[in-house]
């Protein structure tokens, strides 16, 4: 058995040969006329997702803002913070 892609394929490739030889114009008039349809189906939406029907929840982002009461105290910002021991383990004192 041999299965050579040349070979195995080559009465495929025969057929396709004798039907463009015979048919050729045909062939080309049915390409057009189908890729034309095919343009004018994309172009009325044929490749849009579908909605779905029913409840559909439309979302909208935006900003609430709050205010808090005046007794409450604003928090002071954090600018920089002071380290008074040093990082490694060796200097640290236990009391």
């Amino acid at each position: 058995m041999n299965l050579n892609p040349a070979e195995v394929l080559n009465p495929i490739f025969n057929a396709l040969d004798a039907l463009i030889q015979d048919y050729g114009v045909y062939c080309y008039l049915v390409v057009v006329w189908l890729s034309l349809l095919l343009i004018g189906w994309i172009l009325s939406g044929g490749l849009r997702r579908k909605q779905p029907q029913g409840n559909a929840a439309t979302v909208i982002p935006g900003i609430i803002i709050t205010t808090r009461p005046h007794d409450e105290p604003s928090p002071q910002p954090v600018i920089g913070a002071e380290v008074g021991q040093a990082w490694d383990s060796d200097n640290e004192t236990t009391d």
